[in-house]
């Protein structure tokens, strides 16, 4: 399977989306069971409960029994009411960590209200693509706020950016217009299939048959990337598992026994991470257990993990190295991880 696919199916009743590319899981979207919390990107109408002391924040209603949470709330007293929008996923029973600053996000664009302005993503280096874009933003968009074209915009139709546009504009408008002062969500989070819609830009086929899942042997990979257990190129392994305070990643380098065995391993393991993470849906605190290898290496180790991440598109963090050689590092938790979304057999 060369190439880039997209297979869109359904699993225990739920929207579920795979990417493959070049015949490798890339990417896995399962939408949450209903019990679960606000995925991210939910929008609500929320009202200030009260400061947490020594944090710097504060807890909000969102209705519904739900808890928000809003770090470095300044000049925010009990009882405003706003709206926010959720940045990041938690464990159920936790509050859910919510921004201020909404963002409605499509395929091509994304409006930022009361934030004017209208910019194009810094993916497209062309000049003459810039200025064809920012002429149909500007045609396409009024008002006090702001629009960023983003890459998939790169040689896409007039008329499509322009209603993608709109279509943003006008859903802002709705949302932004609530009247009630009742807490409750105003916009849910995207479904699988529509987040696939909107980030997996340009693939090659798309595969929409029930069942595809199975007959396309997506179930095979999701299996594997369930397990801690996880081959790398060139011979080596890795077990990744996470526990409530972190995710540990342990690297071996199987039957290569040379000088520069660690090394290697080390090196396939951080060019696959970001994969391996984004399909298991895991964040927060990682502890990479790296093979051995000498210390003049770990600078080669750290500019790795960085370029791959930042080709990746993922935010993270790179804390440093323990006495003991571990390298620490931190990535936000966008997504509820794969053991509790996936149905058990």
């Amino acid at each position: 399977m060369k190439g880039k696919t997209v297979l869109l199916d359904h699993i225990a009743g739920r929207q579920a989306a795979a990417l493959m590319v070049d015949g490798k899981l890339h990417d896995l979207l399962i939408d949450p069971p209903a019990e679960a919390p606000p995925g991210v990107g939910a929008i609500f109408f929320a009202v200030a409960d009260r400061p947490l002391k020594g944090q710097g924040g504060l807890t909000l209603q969102l209705g519904d029994g739900l808890t928000g949470y809003l770090r470095r709330a300044r000049d925010i007293s009990p009882g405003d009411a706003f709206f926010v929008q959720v940045s990041g996923m938690v464990e159920p029973g936790k509050a859910i960590p919510v921004t201020p600053d909404l963002i409605f996000k499509s395929r091509y664009a994304i409006v930022t209200p009361n934030k004017p302005g209208i910019n194009v993503s810094r993916a497209i280096r062309d000049e003459d693509e810039r200025d064809r874009l920012l002429e149909i933003a500007h045609g396409a968009m009024s008002g006090e706020h702001g629009l960023i074209l983003r890459s998939a915009a790169d040689g896409a139709e007039a008329q499509a950016i322009a209603e993608d546009i709109d279509t943003m504009a006008l859903l802002a408008q709705q949302v932004l217009g609530h009247q009630d002062t009742t807490p409750e969500l105003l916009l849910a989070a995207e479904s699988a299939h529509g987040l696939a819609w909107r980030d997996w830009d340009n693939p090659d086929e798309v595969v929409t048959q029930d069942g595809c899942f199975e007959t396309h042997d997506i179930l095979d990979a999701i299996d594997i990337a369930r397990g801690p257990y996880q081959k790398l190129n060139g011979g080596g392994h890795a077990y990744i598992e996470a526990t409530r305070a972190l995710i540990a990643v342990d690297v071996n380098t199987g039957a290569d026994h040379s000088l520069a065995a660690g090394l290697k391993a080390n090196l396939a393991l951080v060019r696959d991470l970001p994969r391996l993470l984004r399909i298991k849906g895991l964040g927060g605190q990682i502890v990479l257990d790296l093979a051995p290898m000498p210390k003049r290496d770990r600078k080669q180790i750290e500019d790795a993990v960085k370029k791959s991440f930042r080709l990746d598109g993922s935010d993270i963090v790179v804390a440093g190295w323990t006495p003991l050689g571990h390298l620490e590092l931190t990535r936000k938790r966008d997504r509820m991880p794969l053991s509790q979304v996936w149905p058990d057999a």
